[in-house]
Order: structure tokens, then C-alpha cells, then sequence
């Protein structure tokens, strides 16, 4: 794939999980009510996002609230926000990066420097698409194991809300965005180094023209 075209769905890819790591932000599907047990019956479901709760009932009428306390949130949830709203500041530097280093801006003139932005913009990339799979996985796990406590009431478990499958596949995405920008640039530079190599290797030694000709004449 050309470089131009390359940086092009690195952006793209990064693009889509720019958006997804907003929409994780913003709703409060994080955690689902579990239906098992005598709460299958339950006429309401529950939601638990990162800034509120809802509640549905089985009319489709939803009523949300935000939290009271931020102290009172739980670790993993207090976690989640911070890393979730640097996720998103990350990923957009690196959009700006990528833009600016792109093959078809003239933001930055010079090749050289220009290989050194898309590069950073690839770093930046990985950065927050780690920073988006961390708290999504940690919120996974943590579900999963009150799930599975026994000494858990059925009506306060939770399953996996939509939100952590979104956060899953941005991470993912913004993370292949970020190898792509930097495997395109390793290449480049591998390019330029062995041209530049062969360039500057010594000619093989061997009998001139000059020295041809004199065979020539003495025999």
C-alpha cells in the first residue's frame, strides 16, 4: 500500500475509535442488571455508566441520575474516568500529529521532520488506545468476579454492558492506527538507510579501460 494511502487508514481507523472512546465516555452502559436467578422476572433494568445510573422500566420510560459522590465511586470506576477522558485527549493529539505529518498536508515542509511527526503520531496512537483498553478491561474483570461471588445478592449482580465491547473494539482500532503509522515509517527509514549504503560502498576493483587498452597494445 502506498505511504500516502497507508497514513490515510491509520487515521481513519483511529478516527472511528476517537468516536468510540466518546461514546464509552458518555453513556451509562458499563454495567447491565443480571437477569438469573428469581431477578428474571424483574420489571426494571438497570444501568451503571461512568457519570450515572438508569433505571428502565418495561414500559421503555428511563430515568437517570447522576452520582451523588465522587469519593464513593469504586476504585476501578474512578479509575475508569480519569484514564477514559486522558484516553480521548491522547488519541485527539495524535490525530492533530498525523494530520500535520501527513503525505498530503503541507503543515510540516521537510521530509525528515515530517517522518518524525508521523512517527510521534503512531506512539501517541498506541499510548491511547492503551490508556482506552485499561480501564474498559479492568471494569470487565470486576464484573466478572461479583458476578461470581457467591456471597453476592442476585439483584446486585451485573453483566457486561455494551459500552466495554465498544471500548474493546476502539481500543483495538486506535492501536492498529498507531502500528500502522509506525510501520510505515520503519519501513521508509530502512529504505533510506540501505539506499544510502549503496550509495556510499566503494566500486569493486578490477582493470580499467585505460588499463585494457595498454593489454591491448603490448600484445
Amino acid at each position: 500500500m502506498p505511504a500516502a494511502g497507508r497514513q490515510i487508514l491509520a487515521i481513519f481507523l483511529a478516527t472511528v475509535g476517537f468516536i468510540g472512546d466518546i461514546i464509552i465516555c458518555a453513556l451509562p452502559m458499563w454495567k447491565v442488571s443480571a437477569f438469573v436467578g428469581s431477578n428474571i422476572v424483574t420489571a426494571q433494568t438497570f444501568w451503571e455508566g461512568l457519570w450515572m445510573n438508569c433505571v428502565q422500566q418495561s414500559t421503555g420510560q428511563m430515568q437517570c441520575k447522576v452520582y451523588d459522590s465522587m469519593l464513593a465511586l469504586p476504585q476501578d470506576l474512578q479509575a475508569a474516568r480519569a484514564l477514559v477522558v486522558i484516553s480521548i485527549l491522547v488519541v485527539l493529539l495524535g490525530m492533530l500529529l498525523a494530520i500535520a505529518g501527513g503525505k498530503c498536508t503541507n503543515c510540516v515542509e521537510d521530509e525528515g521532520a515530517k517522518m518524525k511527526v508521523a512517527i510521534a503520531a503512531g506512539v501517541v496512537f498506541i499510548i491511547g488506545g492503551i490508556l482506552c483498553l485499561i480501564p474498559v478491561s479492568w471494569s470487565a474483570n470486576q464484573i466478572i468476579s461479583t458476578f461470581y461471588n457467591p456471597m453476592m445478592i442476585e439483584a446486585q449482580r451485573r453483566e457486561l454492558g455494551a459500552c466495554l465491547f465498544i471500548g474493546w473494539g476502539s481500543a483495538g482500532l486506535i492501536l492498529i492506527g498507531g502500528a500502522l503509522l509506525c510501520c510505515q515509517c520503519k519501513k521508509k527509514r530502512t529504505a533510506s538507510i540501505l539506499s544510502n549504503t549503496l550509495l556510499l560502498a566503494p566500486l569493486p576493483e578490477g582493470p580499467t579501460s585505460e588499463g585494457l587498452q595498454v593489454c591491448k597494445s603490448a600484445h
